[in-house]
């Protein structure tokens, strides 16, 4: 705590002064634009943070931030999260491997908080979730996440970020505040072709020259972990120099058509084909590969797993239209469909690994299946639609209303490549298997009125009322049957169901809706030119839970020119979503002869019940902020915001509970043959607190171009108040040690984001860096008590400057070449310890998957761009 308020000083004291170099979250537009003159004396109107049109950033009571769509085309990652996290401080984006579909569907976060604890709008409506349910060790386990790189960075316009909760206003989600993405209405033909590789040395990686053999040619074994042969490890002759890789080439190709409509109107298609290839990152594997005495063991690649991102292909398709009928109403609509192929990789299984066994020719010794072992592989096909229309304009003596309807789906098939259902046999098992999969489809119906009043006591008084209907969907569809089956030769140990992901099961299948309600009214006062106060409340009912109702209050105060306070204070609610209601999945071990069912269940299952689940509630939410803005000059500002965030009943999925407790009780009912099970439930309460600064400046027109300064600065500390029990299994902790600390600490406490760009007519640039602050991985360490650094195995990933630069060219008005490099300087997380109580593993995945930037390394780009 003490550290808190001293970083709390120390930032808001820097951003004042800018004596601290922060990162900016307001973008610099396109030089000369309208939106640029605009921007500098922080006149932008923003449809965020208010259902009262008319505001802009500077009279604003919330922080809200405004990202230009040109500052998404500086740089050589064309995915929208990825430019996000280069750009926002509290904005979180790590890329994990080896995490099953999150591989190809990857969660941020803001504030710290769980994905699905920020709202996504576009044109701001509602956008829907993703399909899928985050289950393994990545930031965000146990929270579904809109898929923000499903829209494109050339099809948008400006993305407004509200850092304040939201709840009162726009309903379920808005805890850590509100990503509002409004498409562009550009006029006119754009396109980009943009070709990148990672080309890069791994900090810490090693390559193998050979086996150190004894004087007879024979392997140098150190045993470690007694007679088991799979912990063995080899001696390895390793190079001075660090593993070198040129690999994840990709391509984008972008264009955008707008068309005039006549008056008003526009007409813009976008559209966006991106082909990356996989990354490999990967250590060498030293542990025996193959059974004593196989002259293969010396010439074995130890580069063997399939570590990095995986092979996607995206295509992405934007529309945004809007004109006007009967003189006074705006008719507009828009949407977009993706599909995306998505193929990560699994644990790579050697080729003397018990589940390379082809138990159909094993019948006295050991037969392997794949004679050099298998890398199975998760193929993950991603379908996404959404469609909006609606009409908006003046229906009365002022009055304006604007209604729509929004649906949104996606959609995700699993197929399961390159490996085999060892149950079965190998005669008898496919390679490949179709794995079943997830969608989730939403409706979304909003009428919002509004109108300002002339009041003799006020300067001016908004008031927004209005109300939603909205119908979501979720399903669990099954894969072909060798996918889940168990086959005869689990009887002998064979695990059952296909390889890295056993297929979902008839008895996983569902088909579940609920329907929801809301009204809200929300007033905005202009006491007086310094003052003004905003105040909102919002009912919703779920028809599986129940009620709720959120208000908000928020203000500002001008003291002088120049310089202002403001604050707010709100309850939010995040509903439980669908899938953590009713997700299922099922695989089948063999324990001592007999068959255990290893079990995630919804909390209405007899096995969760009888283990004392409850049914979900919505998460609760108490929001205060407060802060400083300070803008003395035109083209300079700073922010300074103070937040604090208290969540009660976060929904978290539990450990695998398990042991002679959980059998007792579960026997006591009458259930038998499950060994482990787990479910969602209401765990935790937490505490988030922390503050953004923000800075931007337009340097004076010194003679030789012009010089625009952004900075901005995220310190966010989160720590656990409260735990939830089962009665029926006291002292059994449902939310371990390793999780806690991933929700805790599993994202930089701090993170500096500093940007130039510079322009001297036809030759610009653009240079960012970041800096991401520590974050902690925990180790195997299971009591609570111990401190983070005292368990076996922890270790803590050091502070880490990422930097990137890009330098462009217009030889004629309409072509812009771009040359550039992201991770210029070739930076990697800390690498992770191996050996001892680390274990074997590190070997060969040498980075962790909480790091913040990732871990590819250096990529190199160059860019076409056309406008006319």
């Amino acid at each position: 705590m003490r550290a808190f308020h001293a970083t709390l000083l120390l930032a808001s004291v820097s951003g004042l002064c800018l004596a601290l170099p922060v990162a900016a979250q307001v973008a610099v537009p396109a030089p000369g634009s309208a939106q640029e003159a605009a921007s500098e004396s922080q006149d932008v109107i923003v449809v965020t943070g208010s259902r009262i049109p008319g505001r802009t950033i500077a009279d604003s009571p919330v922080p809200v931030d405004v990202i230009g769509g040109e500052q998404l085309t500086h740089a050589g990652y064309t995915e929208t999260s990825r430019l996000l996290n280069q750009l926002v401080p509290s904005f979180n984006f790590p890329q994990p491997s080896l995490t099953d579909g999150t591989d190809s569907l990857r969660p941020a976060t803001l504030r710290g908080l769980a994905p699905d604890q920020t709202l996504v709008l576009v044109n701001g409506k509602r956008r829907h979730q993703a399909a899928l349910l985050n289950l393994n060790g990545s930031v965000g386990r146990g929270s579904g996440a809109v898929d923000l790189n499903e829209i494109i960075p050339i099809a948008i316009d400006r993305i407004e970020i509200l850092r304040d909760g939201a709840s009162s206003l726009y309903g379920s989600d808005a805890i850590a505040g509100v990503i509002n993405i409004q498409l562009s209405r550009r006029q006119g033909v754009r396109g980009s072709v943009t070709y990148g590789q990672y080309r890069t040395s791994m900090a810490g990686v090693k390559d193998v020259l050979g086996v150190q053999t004894d004087a007879a040619g024979i392997p140098v074994i150190a045993v470690s972990g007694g007679t088991n042969r799979a912990n063995d490890i080899l001696g390895l002759n390793e190079s001075q120099d660090d593993r070198v890789r040129h690999d994840g080439d990709t391509l984008t190709l972008a264009s955008s058509i707008g068309l005039p409509m006549g008056g008003d109107g526009y007409f813009v298609f976008s559209s966006q084909f991106r082909d990356r290839d996989p990354t490999q990152r990967s250590g060498a594997d030293p542990r025996r590969q193959y059974l004593a005495g196989d002259a293969r063991e010396l010439t074995a690649n130890r580069f063997n797993h399939g570590y990095g991102d995986g092979k996607t292909r995206d295509m992405n398709l934007f529309l945004n239209a809007g004109t006007t009928i009967a003189g006074q109403f705006d008719l507009y609509t828009f949407g977009s469909y993706g599909i995306r192929d998505g193929l990560g990789a699994g644990y790579f299984r050697r080729p003397n690994d018990a589940r390379n066994r082809d138990w159909a020719a094993s019948t006295t010794s050991f037969v392997p299946y794949y004679p050099n072992g298998f890398l199975p592989f998760i193929g993950a096909e991603i379908e996404d639609f959404s469609g909006a229309v609606g009409v908006k304009g003046d229906i009365a003596d002022g009055w304006t209303a604007d209604l729509s309807v929004v649906y949104g789906t996606n959609e995700l098939t699993y197929t399961v490549l390159n490996s085999f259902n060892t149950s079965l046999g190998g005669q008898a098992s496919p390679r490949n298997f179709r794995a079943g999969g997830l969608s989730f489809g939403q409706t979304v119906v909003n009428l919002d009125v509004s109108h300002t009043f002339d009041v003799s006591f006020l300067n001016k008084l908004g008031l927004a009322l209005g109300g939603e209907y909205r119908n979501e969907n979720f399903r669990i569809r099954a894969g072909d049957q060798a996918s889940y089956v168990n086959g005869p030769f689990v009887a002998n140990g064979a695990p059952g169901g296909a390889q890295v992901f056993p297929g979902f099961q008839p008895q996983n299948q569902v088909d579940v809706s609920r329907n929801g309600y809301a009204g809200y009214v929300e007033l905005d006062a202009e006491v007086t030119d310094a003052l003004s106060v905003q105040a909102a409340g919002r009912y919703e009912h779920y028809s599986d839970f129940g009620d709720t109702v959120n208000g908000k209050l928020a203000g500002r105060l001008q003291l002088f020119s120049g310089v202002a306070v403001r604050g707010s204070i709100s309850t939010g609610f995040r509903a439980p979503s669908l899938a953590q209601q009713y997700f299922n999945t099922t695989s089948t071990n063999n324990v001592a002869g007999t068959l255990i069912d290893i079990l995630t269940v919804p909390v209405s299952n007899p096995v969760a019940v009888a283990l004392g689940s409850k049914p979900l509630q919505p998460e609760k939410a108490t929001n205060f902020g407060g802060g400083l803005t300070f803008d003395p000059i035109p083209g300079f500002s700073v922010t300074a915001d103070y937040y604090q965030i208290r969540i009660r009943d976060r929904i978290v999925l539990t450990e695998n509970l398990q042991g002679a407790a959980v059998n007792a009780v579960l026997a006591s009912q009458g259930i038998t043959g499950v060994s482990s099970a787990r479910f969602f439930v209401n765990g935790v309460d937490t505490k988030t607190q922390g503050v953004d600064v923000v800075a931007t400046y337009r340097v004076p027109d010194f003679g030789a171009g012009q010089l625009r300064l952004t900075a901005g600065f995220n310190y966010n500390e989160q720590t656990i108040t409260s735990r939830a029990s089962l009665p029926s299994l006291p002292g059994l902790i449902l939310f371990g040690r390793a999780e806690s600390y991933r929700l805790t600490k599993g994202q930089p406490r701090s993170k500096i984001n500093l940007g130039a760009d510079y322009d001297i007519g036809r030759v610009s640039a653009t240079v960012r860096t970041n800096r991401y602050g520590s974050v902690f991985s925990p180790g195997t360490a299971t009591d609570l008590a111990v401190a983070p650094g005292a368990g076996a195995a922890d270790f803590y990933l050091e502070p880490k400057w990422i930097t990137d630069a890009e330098i462009r060219v217009k030889p004629i008005p309409a072509l812009e070449l771009a040359v550039g490099a992201d991770n210029i300087f070739d930076v990697y997380p800390t690498r992770a310890p191996a050996g001892g109580a680390f274990g074997s593993n590190n070997y060969f995945l040498p980075y962790s998957n909480l790091s913040p930037f990732g871990f590819n390394g250096r990529f190199l780009y160059a860019r076409a761009a056309v406008s006319f």
